[in-house]
């Protein structure tokens, strides 16, 4: 039996982002499980602002058909996104509105979401850790048919929550991300094995 595949996104490009700082401690945890791990940056999958009219005109764009491949081929996709006005930033919706457009592409039909296994985390400078916008991520993906584990964790206080090794200091938050972990790749590996069973 292979590992399951997770797929690792910061939905923040900002330089110096708190979010991607967790995502690369949350890749570490990983690391010590049995996974195959992919991580991505968001950078690299640029799209336009989600039009209906654009789509009709230009059709679905490359990127996100790309992003839509890579969500279909792992087992398990971990969203790590900062907190904008109590919700969702831009990117991530933006990003989850273009990728839930593509059903199929040159190999065949596509589930970037439905049935497929997901987590969410998230890192603020506030003393919430941005998990106001975690419940309304929870609410989008759920509606495109995705399981989003309970297991979350949510930084508060993100610029003084690394050490110099860019680990997390608060052990409980430590511990709650380690059990996050455990839990989508036992959960992934369980997806995995019905696939190919």
């Amino acid at each position: 039996m292979r590992y399951p595949r997770i797929l690792v996104i910061p939905c923040s490009n900002r330089s110096g982002s708190h979010n991607a700082r967790l995502a690369g401690a949350i890749v570490k945890v990983l690391t010590r499980l049995d996974c195959e791990i992919t991580r991505i940056t968001l950078r690299d999958y640029e799209l336009p602002l989600y039009d209906g009219d654009l789509e009709g005109r230009r059709g679905l764009p490359e990127n996100a058909q790309k992003l839509a491949r890579l969500f279909h081929e792992n087992d398990a996709v971990m969203l790590v996104t900062p907190e904008y006005n109590t919700s969702l930033p831009p990117l991530a919706k933006n990003t989850i509105d273009w990728t839930s457009c593509v059903k199929s592409d040159h190999a065949g039909e596509l589930q970037p979401f439905h049935g497929k296994v997901f987590a969410v985390s998230s890192a603020s400078t506030d003393v919430y850790g941005g998990v106001r916008g975690l419940n309304h991520l929870r609410a989008v993906l759920s509606s495109l048919g995705a399981l989003v584990i309970p297991e979350q964790v949510a930084v508060s206080h993100a610029a003084n929550a690394f050490d110099e090794s860019e680990a997390l200091k608060d052990a409980q938050t430590a511990d709650r991300m380690d059990a996050m972990c455990a839990s989508l790749v036992e959960r992934a590996a369980l997806l995995s094995a019905r696939m190919e069973g």
